[in-house]
C-alpha cells in the first residue's frame, strides 16, 4: 500500500516532489508506526464490517482498528468478537485489499483465541490495540500477544493505550509511565507505538471537549500528554511513536468561535468550498489540532469518521521547506548553524538532527510536497477532488 495511491497518478506526480514510498504489513515497524496516519476505529459489532474495510482501503485508509472494548456494550461483546472473525475471515478468503489492521482487545485472554479462531485470516492482522494500560496489567497482555505469535507463526505488535486513571491522576502518573517505560524497553521489539485515550483521560475529570477546542486547551488532559511525550517518547533512543487522540466530531452544531482557518490559502487555491466543508463538519478543529499534535511530538491521530482521514494525511505531508532543511541539518557532520535555503530561520545540526531524522522517515512514507503545493491542495486532493 502507498498513502495518497487513490489520487489519479498523473496528478499526484504534480503534487509531489519526492512521492511517497510503498510499504506493506512486513515492513520494518519504524517505517510502519509512521505510517499508521490516521487510524479508523471501527466497532467490531458493524453488520458491513468486511465491505467497511474495502471501502477505506479504496478512501486512502492505511490503518484501521477493529473494537471490541468501548465502542461496544458489555453484553455485546461475544457477538462482536463472532462479528469480528466471520468479516476479517470473509475479508481473507475474498483476497479483498485491506488497510493495516487490527483488533482492540479488553482482557489478554481475547488475543490467543482470536488467533486461534481467525485461523489463516490472522495474517490480515498486524497487531492488537491493548486498552487502559499499565505496569500491571500489560505485561499479561504483552505475554499473550508473545504467544499467540509464537503459536501462529505470525509477527503480531502491540499499540498499548494510555488511558487509566493511573495515567491520570498526578498523584500516580510519574511512577506508572516509569514503570510503563522500563515494561515497553523489555518487549520494544513487539510495541510498534503508544496510543492516547483522550476520552477516558477527560473522563476521569468528568470533562468533554467541545469542537470549538483542541485537547491542548483541556488542561488537566494536556498535562498528561506532555508526561507521557516526556517519558515515551524521548528522542533518544529509548522513546515509542505516540499517536494523536481521537478527534470525535464529524457534524457541526451550532458555533460559539469563529472558524479557525483562515480565508488566503483557500482563495489563493479558488477552494473557498471545501473551506466552507471543512467548518461545516467541525474539520477545522481538528486541522487545527493536528498542527498541534505535531508540534508536541505526536505522530498520526485516532479517528472515528472516514471524512477526518484526509485532513491527518494531508497535514502528514512534507514541505519542500521541511525537507530542505532537514537535508542541509543532516548533511552536515560536525555540527554548527546555518542560514536555512528558503533564508528565514536558522538551522542547527546538533540540535536540529533528531527532529531532522523523524521528518526525513515522515517524508518516506507521507512523500515530500512539490515546491508550490499547499496544504489546501493535498488536501482536496486526499479528499477526492481530484
Amino acid at each position: 500500500m502507498r498513502h495518497f495511491d487513490h489520487i489519479d497518478t498523473a496528478y499526484r506526480k504534480q503534487l509531489f516532489y519526492r512521492q511517497p514510498r510503498r510499504f506493506d504489513r512486513h515492513a520494518d515497524p519504524d517505517i510502519l508506526a509512521v505510517a499508521l496516519g490516521a487510524t479508523l476505529y471501527s466497532p467490531a459489532t458493524r453488520p458491513t464490517l468486511a465491505g467497511d474495510v474495502a471501502k477505506a482501503h479504496r478512501r486512502g485508509v492505511t490503518s484501521m482498528v477493529i473494537c471490541l472494548e468501548d465502542a461496544i456494550g458489555d453484553a455485546d461483546v461475544a457477538a462482536a468478537e463472532a462479528n469480528a472473525v466471520e468479516h476479517l475471515r470473509r475479508v481473507h478468503a475474498e483476497g479483498t485489499e485491506a488497510p493495516l489492521l487490527f483488533v482492540r482487545v479488553r482482557v489478554p485472554e481475547q488475543i490467543a483465541d482470536l488467533a486461534a479462531r481467525l485461523g489463516d485470516a490472522v495474517e490480515l492482522v498486524s497487531g492488537f490495540v491493548l486498552p487502559k494500560f499499565t505496569a500491571a496489567n500489560g505485561e499479561a497482555f504483552l505475554d499473550a500477544l508473545a504467544e499467540a505469535a509464537d503459536r501462529t507463526g505470525r509477527r503480531l505488535l502491540a499499540m498499548p493505550v494510555i488511558e487509566s486513571r493511573e495515567a491520570v491522576y498526578r498523584e500516580t502518573r510519574g511512577e506508572l509511565l516509569q514503570d510503563v517505560a522500563l515494561l515497553l524497553a523489555k518487549h520494544r521489539e513487539r510495541v510498534l507505538a503508544v496510543r492516547l485515550g483522550a476520552t477516558d483521560m477527560s473522563a476521569a475529570y468528568g470533562l468533554r471537549r467541545p469542537p470549538d477546542l483542541t485537547i491542548y486547551d483541556i488542561q488537566p488532559v494536556a498535562g498528561v500528554i506532555a508526561d507521557v511525550v516526556n517519558i515515551l517518547g524521548r528522542a533518544d533512543g529509548t522513546g515509542f511513536v505516540v499517536t494523536g487522540p481521537v478527534w470525535e466530531y464529524f457534524s457541526a452544531g451550532e458555533r460559539m468561535f469563529k472558524p479557525q482557518l483562515r480565508q488566503s490559502p483557500f482563495e489563493a487555491q479558488r477552494a473557498a468550498p471545501l473551506r466552507q466543508r471543512l467548518i461545516t463538519s467541525d474539520l477545522d478543529g481538528l486541522i487545527r489540532e493536528v498542527h498541534l499534535d505535531k508540534a508536541n511530538g505526536l505522530t498520526g491521530k485516532t479517528v472515528i469518521h472516514p471524512s477526518h482521514v484526509a485532513a491527518v494525511h494531508a497535514l502528514s505531508v512534507v514541505t519542500h521547506e521541511e525537507y530542505c532543511d532537514a537535508a542541509d541539518i543532516l548533511g552536515v557532520a560536525g555540527g554548527g548553524a546555518m542560514a536555512s535555503s528558503y533564508a528565514n530561520k536558522m538551522n542547527e545540526a546538533g540540535p536540529h538532527r533528531a527532529w531532522a531524522e523523524r521528518l526525513m522517515l515522515r517524508a518516506h512514507v507521507f512523500g515530500v510536497a512539490a515546491e508550490d503545493v499547499t496544504f489546501v491542495e493535498l488536501l482536496d486532493a486526499a479528499a477526492g477532488g481530484r
